[in-house]
């Protein structure tokens, strides 16, 4: 898989028109959805670069990143004169580069694209990495391809405009990289001020979880290895993520991936010894920030038979990643399902549900 060339921007303006100069093509098109169409596009209306660009918009949020949707921008892509040489922007969160990519990808086997993510989620974790897909069966992320953006232009001014739940969605995942990576990255994400934020500060701290990401994905691109460590949290957080779903309540996914890290960390601790005080912090963190969670054991089956669909599984046994220490990464584990249960109970209890 090539390498993504992922830039930090000083200046989008400048930035954007070197990435979509670097990629020759006949026609370019911008995706955005209802909200980034109304408040993100307008800070690239000015750029001589995109004047021109054919703009598909698509509904928001995570229900319509979905096969349905996906034929709306091949539809688009094909009425409007797309060829193999044309270039797609996606401008807007983890939903429409998770979607917008997948559609450049498939679309006559595969167009150039571009993403500038607008969330903190998208920036993190989403737009890199080369990860593309859409949500299918009621299940995250079930049909897709690892196709990466020829650029990804980070520009954190748009964090500005992110509100309380979508800013801490991504912070989890930013948790999340601190807990694979080393101590010095998790503390300073853990004592970080979340309610006065100092963009300043964020936009450092975004780069060294941007890098964390970048770092494993270039070792391991295809996820047969090492890439697996940034599944943590996710095995448990996609599971409640569906079922959240299904029951008509859906929740942010950096919500499910917290909720999924106190239960994968949990699991971490009883099997391979992972801290137990590094966990209490942990669920100190998400209490606060996060709030629990709602349900109870009669969902634990429904919440088993989800992870059993997992795509990380192999031959039928749920796969996870768990932690023996900070960065200290244990690969391809499992656990019988009366420990799994048991988890639930320790998250139920220890969220105060």
């Amino acid at each position: 898989m090539d390498k993504q060339d992922v830039i930090l921007c000083k200046e989008l303006a400048g930035e954007l028109t070197r990435a979509i100069a670097q990629c020759p093509h006949d026609k370019l098109f911008l995706l955005t959805d209802e909200h980034t169409h109304e408040l993100c596009l307008p800070l690239l209306k000015e750029i001589e670069a995109v004047k021109d660009a054919v703009e598909v918009v698509i509904g928001a949020e995570d229900v319509n990143k979905n096969i349905e949707t996906l034929c709306k921008v091949w539809m688009a892509l094909s009425t409007q004169g797309a060829s193999r040489k044309s270039l797609l922007v996606n401008l807007g969160g983890g939903m429409v580069t998770d979607l917008g990519g997948f559609a450049a990808s498939t679309f006559k086997r595969g167009i150039a694209y571009i993403n500038i993510p607008t969330t903190l989620l998208a920036m993190v974790d989403a737009a890199v990495g080369g990860k593309t897909g859409i949500n299918f069966n009621g299940l995250k992320n079930e049909v897709g391809c690892f196709s990466p953006a020829r650029s990804v232009l980070l520009e954190t001014e748009f964090l500005r405009t992110l509100d309380h739940h979508n800013f801490f969605s991504g912070y989890a995942e930013m948790l999340k990289h601190g807990l694979i990576s080393n101590s010095q990255h998790l503390n300073e994400l853990l004592a970080f001020d979340t309610q006065e934020i100092d963009y300043t500060k964020l936009k450092l701290l975004v780069g060294e979880s941007v890098q964390v990401k970048e770092r494993i994905v270039e070792e391991d691109p295809y996820e047969q290895g090492i890439r697996k460590a940034l599944n943590l949290g996710h095995t448990v957080g996609h599971a409640f993520e569906s079922l959240a779903l299904a029951q008509e309540r859906p929740v942010l996914h950096g919500y499910a991936v917290a909720w999924g890290l106190v239960c994968e960390l949990y699991l971490s601790y009883v099997q391979v010894g992972f801290p137990k005080e590094v966990l209490s912090q942990v669920i100190q963190f998400v209490r606060c920030n996060y709030g629990p969670f709602l349900f109870d054991c009669k969902q634990y089956d429904t919440l088993y038979e989800l992870m059993k669909h997992d795509k990380k599984n192999c031959g039928g046994a749920i796969n996870f990643t768990l932690l023996k220490g900070i960065g200290e990464i244990e690969l391809n584990q499992h656990a019988e399902q009366k420990l799994i249960y048991e988890t639930f109970d320790f998250f139920r209890e220890s969220m105060g549900v």
